[in-house]
Parts: C-alpha cells; structure tokens; sequence
C-alpha cells in the first residue's frame, strides 16, 4: 500500500514495504508492484 507523507513542504509518497519514497502516486504504485519489501539496495 502506498502511504501519502507531508515533508518538507511537499507530499511524497512512500511504500509501506521499504520505505522508499517518490514525488509521483503513478511511480510509487508501479513500485510497489515490484516491490520485494526489503531494504531498497540503493541509495534513498
């Protein structure tokens, strides 16, 4: 599930799986349909 985040002055949108966090709903969503739920092996 995407979770929407007020930070900074901006809403990002963040996978409850890893955590990662996108300015885009679309990019976070396509994400989290690949998502493995682990720690993302890149930087955030």
């Amino acid at each position: 599930m995407v979770t929407q985040v007020e930070r900074d002055d901006m809403t990002w949108y963040s996978c409850e799986g890893c955590g990662l966090m996108f300015d885009n709903r679309d990019d976070a969503k396509r994400h989290e349909e690949h998502c493995n739920a682990e720690e993302p092996t890149y930087i955030q």
